[in-house]
């Protein structure tokens, strides 16, 4: 009974510091942490293949086409040149195995001293991750996000269209154009998975820690962080978070998120989250879709955390109104973390190392 009245009370929680978030809300498996994504198929049973586009069969055993193909009903491709540059990138930041790491940033998003830089030190402060940033592609929603990407991070790339939309500060929860823009960046996943790539999407306001990978099933088609946890991962029932979202390239992905796009029309003023809680049993029992939900032990959130370094993986500033707010406690959270990797393993071992700064939204 007292777990049951815990989990509601967080459930509360979450709802009501949901409802004033102004969050940009946007697996594989890795044994060691080494200079690259492989290793991933020796840590599961069997073999499993990540060098191309998996080949999947239709419910009628049919061979499925390349994910690369384009599908029926899929959106158009951006202009020639726009999409020749993200061909480009893909090559030059995807690994060997064809997965890149991609986030977005706005021109406030990315100024100096901002959520970017803050992003960017964590790859260079955690646990033998800091390569992980050579396969990061930055997505600049506005020209001055461009600008400031490339001061600071060879890969980066304009949003096509974004020039039409003025993304250059924070944009309103719910409005008009925070909808457009989420919706934009499902279209920029899917054409990169058409393109036979697979992505992990992280939202910027999340700080990277150790290696996410060794959290991810290699069995699973998608893996989302989770708002809340119930326990059992592959339980639809968890709430997904996609500001932390991996895809691997198949034809069903593809087919997912073609339906996911769609299903917008059905759910008239939804953002891409909350039509993804909609639509999720539906991926899982008609289309055969795996989906990973992320234990908020390993991949927490200021929503909902483990308080504990010794089991965190990455933090999401979400449940959290405002940048300022969002740079005070990630910040904090970052100065913390830089301690903690100074104290020696016996003092590690004691149990759990608590972050003690008081925040402005994290618990």
């Amino acid at each position: 009974m007292g777990s049951q009245q815990n989990a509601l009370h967080q459930l509360v929680s979450f709802i009501l510091g949901a409802s004033a978030a102004a969050v940009l809300l946007f697996f594989l498996t890795s044994a060691s942490s080494g200079a690259r994504f492989t290793g991933i198929s020796s840590w599961a049973n069997g073999t499993v293949e990540f060098g191309a586009p998996a080949q999947e069969a239709n419910p009628a055993g049919e061979p499925a086409a390349p994910a690369h193909a384009e599908a029926k009903g899929a959106p158009p491709a951006p202009e020639h040149e726009e999409e020749g540059e993200l061909e480009r990138l893909l090559r030059l930041v995807a690994d060997e195995d064809r997965t890149v790491i991609m986030t977005s940033v706005n021109e406030a998003w990315a100024a100096e001293g901002s959520l970017l830089d803050l992003f960017l030190e964590s790859f260079r402060t955690g646990e033998r991750i800091a390569h992980f940033a050579e396969h990061l592609l930055v997505v600049a929603l506005d020209g001055g996000a461009l600008e400031r990407c490339r001061a600071v991070h060879p890969h980066c790339y304009l949003l096509p269209g974004a020039a039409a939309r003025n993304l250059s500060d924070e944009k309103v929860f719910m409005s008009k154009d925070y909808i457009d823009l989420v919706w934009s960046k499902v279209r920029l996943q899917q054409r990169i998975l058409e393109l036979g790539y697979n992505f992990l999407f992280t939202d910027v306001d999340i700080l990277w820690f150790r290696n996410p990978f060794e959290r991810m099933s290699v069995a699973a088609h998608m893996v989302t962080s989770s708002d809340f946890f119930f326990g059992d991962p592959y339980n639809p029932m968890n709430l997904p978070n996609t500001g932390f979202l991996y895809a691997k390239s198949s034809r069903r992905t593809v087919g997912a998120f073609e339906a996911w796009h769609a299903a917008r029309e059905s759910y008239p003023g939804k953002h891409e989250q909350q039509v993804l809680n909609e639509i999720k049993v539906e991926l899982v029992s008609t289309r055969g879709l795996r989906i990973q939900f992320l234990d908020t032990d390993h991949n927490a959130g200021f929503c909902n955390n483990t308080r504990d370094f010794n089991t965190l993986y990455t933090m999401h500033a979400n449940c959290c109104v405002g940048l300022g707010a969002k740079l005070h406690d990630l910040g904090n959270l970052l100065q913390e973390w830089r301690a903690y990797r100074q104290m020696d393993e016996e003092e590690t071992r004691r149990g759990p190392v608590r972050w003690k700064v008081p925040g402005i939204c994290i618990h």
